[in-house]
């Protein structure tokens, strides 16, 4: 025991060079050597905590947020020369809080580096290892999944036999979306921006139908086309002319559940909305929402959602990255729509 208290290894690190007000670039961040570390929580830690070494690590477009000099969001942003941050799964290394023991694994807020010593370990939550991969508590178990659980259920108030339309309808929260709505007796149409994933939701993911936006000249008569009698529930990722387009062809009392809006990421100047007055004249209900206003719901989430996995009937999609080196240009990517599903980085398997 003594022996493995005075280990030391490398550690690599991501970090942030310095804020931007457009799309992110691989060379915005860079892959640095931390030096040696003892893989030991150090006495100076502050009180109790818990150091990981990282397995996975989360790709998710709300970090793009954290790369600019804002402070009025809902979570502060990164510093730059400093690891940028996300949702991880790890293996303890070391504890000195009563909760964790070496060989846990946990999820939870991690460093994008080999080992993080966090320093909040009441926020991590740990994991029984299952059936169910380890990647799966990053999307489809994690905070992309409860998203989806969330906004459906909770934002949206579906009923069984209503239209309902996904944009960026493959990605970690679209395809849960799609899944859960079918499964509840609506009508499910994705859009997405290749034909290889407008596929994947016709045949891997059950949807209705399925459109490659990038091919349509005119997105409100597209969905005029795919929703004739017009939409009940839109579950909103990407922002600018889609969310236009959806405006016109919503029914009365129809719900909007805003998730995302990745369509605005790589802009300096945000697009407008023309036609929100058809929020007016069909009465329609637009909310905002953040996953961790509802954490009470999480645990039968986890049991709903497990419950549907096993049973076969829901499946999930991810996108492995193999290294942390290759986590620069995997986040990028999202961007740019080069993922095909979740995307995830594997720091180690070890």
């Amino acid at each position: 025991m003594e022996q493995e208290r005075q280990a030391v290894a490398r550690n690599r690190k991501v970090v942030l060079r310095g804020y931007i007000e457009r799309a992110p670039r691989e060379d915005d961040m860079e892959l640095v050597d931390g030096g040696a570390m003892e893989l030991r929580v150090p006495e100076g830690a502050g009180g109790p905590a818990v150091l990981v070494k990282n397995l996975y690590l989360s790709c998710d477009p709300y970090m793009r947020g954290r790369m600019r000099d804002f402070h009025g969001s809902y979570i502060p942003p990164f510093k730059p020369g400093s690891p940028i941050e996300g949702f991880g799964v790890g293996k303890v290394v070391d504890s000195t809080h009563p909760g964790f023991s070496a060989g846990d694994i946990v999820s939870g807020m991690t460093g994008w580096e080999d080992y993080s010593l966090i320093t909040k370990p009441e926020q991590l939550r740990k994991i029984q290892q299952s059936d169910i991969p380890l990647s799966y508590h990053l999307g489809l178990l994690g905070m992309p999944g409860f998203t989806a659980y969330v906004g459906f259920y909770e934002i949206c108030s579906p009923k069984k036999g209503e239209f309902v339309f996904v944009s960026a309808a493959s990605g970690a929260v679209g395809q849960i979306v799609g899944q859960l709505a079918k499964l509840h007796g609506c009508y499910v149409v994705g859009s997405a921006g290749t034909n290889q994933k407008v596929e994947l939701l016709k045949e891997k993911f059950g949807f209705d139908a399925a459109f490659n936006y990038k091919e349509e000249p005119d997105l409100t008569a597209a969905l005029k086309r795919y929703f004739p009698e017009g939409i009940d529930i839109y579950f909103e990722n990407v922002g600018g002319p889609m969310l236009d387009a959806v405006l016109l062809n919503m029914r009365t009392h129809g719900r909007i559940a805003v998730c995302g809006m990745v369509s605005q990421h790589g802009v300096t100047a945000s697009t407008g909305i023309h036609n929100l007055f058809s929020l007016i004249s069909k009465r329609i209900e637009m909310k905002g929402f953040i996953q961790s206003d509802y954490v009470h719901l999480f645990p039968q989430f986890v049991d709903d959602i497990t419950k549907h996995y096993r049973d076969g009937k829901i499946v999930y999609v991810e996108d492995v990255s193999v290294g942390l080196e290759s986590g620069l240009a995997a986040f990028v990517g999202l961007f740019s729509g080069k993922n095909i599903g979740k995307q995830v980085v594997c720091v180690s398997q070890d």
